[in-house]
């Protein structure tokens, strides 16, 4: 039986996006987990909020990938304010699911691991240090060999450990006493 964790990622658009997509799946299933996406794998009549933390209270863990969505060609940072107003460009946005769905397995503490792609925005859940782990950075363009990387390797599996101890540490029950 596969375990089933939680994939967050922003639409792939490109073909590139797709192919990285398509290989860790592939990957993930290789390894032993079922990655869940609502509006992929699972669907709801209500409310995304609510589809999201149900398949997060039956996951183990969750992965993101944030691919490029938003392209900020030109643009400011607190604009109109004469004292903090800066030019911000040439960067891009991931959907904000990707910030809103890992924020949600972290409240629950979830195991997390977040994929940056080149270029993404290090804003929000993306920052360093926001959350506890570790964020790498990808290049979709690698698709035939990222998964083969040493790095990314070891990675995944101390987050797949993880997600392993999840799994027994939700299987036991609670002890009301002590010996």
């Amino acid at each position: 039986m596969k375990l089933p964790v939680f994939l967050s990622v922003s639409k792939p658009y490109t073909e590139e996006q797709v192919k990285f997509l398509q290989n860790f799946e592939k990957f993930m299933g290789e390894q032993g987990f079922e990655p869940r996406t609502v509006g992929k794998t699972d669907y709801f009549m209500d409310e995304p909020l609510s589809g999201c933390r149900m398949v997060m209270l039956e996951s183990y863990g969750l992965v993101t990938l944030a691919f490029r969505r938003y392209y900020i060609a030109e643009g400011w940072e607190y604009y109109g304010h004469s004292d903090k107003q800066k030019s911000i460009g040439n960067e891009y946005l991931t959907s904000p699911w990707c910030h809103i769905e890992a924020a949600m397995a972290y409240q629950l503490g979830l195991p997390i691991l977040i994929f940056r792609e080149e270029g993404v925005s290090k804003r929000g859940l993306l920052g360093k240090g926001i959350t506890d782990t570790y964020m790498p950075v990808f290049n979709a363009s690698e698709f035939e060999t990222y998964f083969d990387r040493d790095d990314f390797r070891q990675w995944f599996y101390q987050w797949g450990g993880r997600v392993r101890r999840v799994r027994e540490i939700k299987g036991t029950p609670p002890k009301l006493y002590q010996k």
